[in-house]
């Protein structure tokens, strides 16, 4: 028997949850090296230099800044992510005149991550905005951009609301918006897809393809969703640390001041921790989503 729609909802919601802290549990010091060499292309000479200056800085509490609002921000998004990823599906069979319980293909399903996407947006920006100034918080001291660091999540909190106001905390919304929108259509349609091979290969239900092929699909996802929406990842973690500098440009301005004073190189860096991290995070994410989606869905046979 099919859960109530509310009930569903929720289920989705919690999955989602959990789905989002295995996720920064399992790369949150890759991703503070990405928004370190982002921010700051020109101070290390790659992601190790990265890792190694960080862990000498501050030591290894150095790699892990900004866990607090990140567990906030995945476990937010995610919930959103994928609770209005199951409402949109049924818009969509709506739409394409389908029963509501008729099956999506793979393309159905990466349109419905999409227009989902720009519901998790909302909910993810305030707290990415405080994670990556919290990661940044070193290499804006260091190079004299600000005076003094706030190094905990309730004193950047504090400062955004003195000097920015409620506003402040949307800071990259516009970019987030656009990474997430083509970036999720990637992320679930390469998912479905892998799913999908190994489902035909194996010659069970998609459901059933078991725990390596799932973190292998998630793992996948994220791959493709990083390839597609870097540069833009780059310009929205620009602006939401300089930002801490006084009011900055929008996304095109940032966009065409990197790419000519950096050069495109720019928009890039910190590309290779993300691509090691995105497959045991986003292979967590998945695996974290589907096996307690299951488990709760269980109740209802």
């Amino acid at each position: 028997m099919a859960p109530h729609p509310v009930v569903q909802a929720i289920i989705d919601l919690s999955a989602g949850a959990v789905g989002g802290a295995a996720c920064v549990f399992s790369g949150q010091p890759l991703d503070t090296a990405k928004v370190k060499m982002q921010t700051f292309p020109t101070m290390y000479r790659g992601f190790i230099h990265c890792v190694t200056s960080t862990y000498k800085q501050v030591g290894l509490r150095g790699l892990y800044q900004g866990t607090t609002p990140a567990l906030m921000a995945n476990i937010a998004e995610n919930s959103v992510l994928f609770m209005s990823y199951g409402f949109c599906q049924q818009v969509i069979r709506f739409t394409a005149g389908l029963h509501s319980e008729a099956v999506l293909s793979d393309v159905q399903k990466a349109c419905a991550g999409s227009v989902a996407s720009i519901f998790s947006s909302l909910v993810l920006c305030p707290t990415e905005l405080v994670k990556c100034r919290l990661q940044a918080m070193y290499e804006m001291e260091a190079s004299g951009k600000i005076a003094k660091s706030q190094n905990t999540v309730w004193s950047v909190v504090k400062s955004i609301m003195r000097n920015e106001g409620p506003q402040g905390f949307f800071q990259g919304l516009t970019t987030t918006i656009a990474r997430e929108v083509p970036g999720y259509f990637c992320f679930f349609g390469a998912y479905e897809f892998s799913r999908s091979a190994f489902a035909d290969y194996m010659k069970c239900d998609k459901d059933d393809i078991g725990v390596a092929p799932i973190v292998f699909s998630g793992g996948l996802g994220g791959a493709c969703l990083w390839l597609v929406v870097y540069p833009m990842d780059c310009v929205k973690s620009r602006i939401q640390v300089m930002s801490m500098t006084g009011k900055q440009a929008g996304f095109f301005k940032t966009f065409t001041t990197i790419a000519r004073a950096e050069g495109m190189r720019a928009l890039y860096s910190g590309l290779t921790p993300t691509m090691i991290r995105t497959f045991p995070a986003n292979g967590a994410l998945f695996l974290g989503y589907e096996a307690s989606r299951k488990l709760m869905m269980k109740q209802f046979d």
